[in-house]
């Protein structure tokens, strides 16, 4: 009888220990987040994220285009709380898509502008980055390239350098380009870069800003934060670059420089709803928006964030075209079609 008892003692403390166990693990907060952001420096908010809830990250990182595929293909049964991504575009085919989900926050709402939210609160932007002009400061003179639309006239031909047209980046000006023009004059505009390439397009933008500090190409087309990594580098010679090439802000006279931004929403069959909804809230608090700032370079969508970044502040402020960004998303089909039909590669 004792040697059952003790059996019996030892059982009931196995399945105590198993319990207990048990409820620790459904107790634990987690996040699964998706994300198509590569930037080194957003560690950062993941750490605060999880020091300032308790709630650990879970993270899956991969191209745009590859997240929004696997989310499609997992249906029912992904585990993913959050997407994010780059390009308006994206997160407006996400929407369309039915990836996300419509989301009731207060804080939200009062931090995040309108022009930066989705229909129905179903994404949000939290910083934003400007397309802009990058030149030989010794051959061109900026005022000859005031406009985007400057960039196709036949006196720059052989002197362009930018990345493969279907890169959203690239997309998204051709798709602001069609909403202020109209898709013929669009057309026209992408006809006269691919007649104005100084070669064919490959790389990224900082290999484009490369080509011209080396005197491949006078121009180049380039998101602005690249331009402020080489400012910001460790390396002499990748600082010394921004001495001999310059930034031009276009259409300053009219409607405003292109901006197009990062964001992401909470999916519609999000398992940690609640923890999703807390990751967007914190993605745009004082600290967050700081964050992309000083990280990537990127400007934050919250009024009034602190950038402490004094390359991002020696820019100053510029004139941003008010473009609804949904509109990025309606026109890029067409956008890429241009871009087929003109030849830019």
């Amino acid at each position: 009888m004792p040697h059952t008892q003790a059996i019996t003692r030892n059982l009931l403390a196995i399945l105590l220990v198993s319990l207990l166990a048990g409820q620790a693990l459904a107790q634990e907060k987690v996040l699964n987040l998706y994300t198509a952001r590569h930037y080194a420096t957003d560690e950062s908010f993941y750490t605060g994220y999880t020091q300032a809830t308790g709630i650990k990250i879970n993270r899956i990182e991969g191209g745009e285009d590859a997240l929004f595929e696997r989310i499609k293909a997992e249906g029912a049964n992904s585990p993913a709380d959050i997407f994010l991504t780059v390009d308006a575009a994206r997160l407006w085919r996400a929407e369309h898509a039915g990836i996300f989900a419509p989301v009731k926050s207060a804080v939200l709402d009062k931090r995040i502008p309108a022009q930066f939210r989705g229909a129905d609160n179903k994404w949000f932007a939290f910083s934003a980055r400007a397309r802009v002009i990058a030149y030989d400061k010794s051959k061109i003179k900026p005022a000859d390239l005031s406009r985007y639309e400057d960039l196709a006239l036949p006196k720059w031909k052989g002197q362009i350098c930018v990345r493969p047209s279907s890169h959203p980046y690239n997309l998204s000006l051709i798709s602001s380009l069609i909403s202020h023009l109209g898709e013929e004059k669009a057309t026209e505009w992408a006809r006269g870069i691919a007649a104005n390439l100084a070669r064919p397009p490959r790389g990224g933008d900082t290999d484009q800003l490369k080509a011209v500090e080396v005197g491949e190409c006078s121009i180049a087309i380039s998101n602005h934060y690249y331009y402020l990594r080489l400012m910001r580098s460790e390396k002499p010679d990748e600082r010394a670059l921004t001495e001999k090439v310059g930034l031009v802000w276009p259409n300053q006279a009219d409607r405003g420089t292109h901006i197009n931004v990062s964001g992401g929403g909470l999916l519609a069959r999000a398992p940690n709803r609640d923890a999703g909804i807390k990751f967007l809230e914190y993605l745009a608090s004082d600290s967050a928006q700081t964050l992309f700032a000083k990280g990537n370079n990127e400007w934050p969508v919250v009024s009034g964030a602190k950038l402490d970044n004094p390359a991002l502040e020696s820019l100053g402020k510029f004139k941003t075209d008010s473009l609804p960004l949904a509109v990025l998303g309606k026109t890029q089909a067409a956008a890429q079609r241009i871009a087929d039909k003109v030849g830019w590669k």
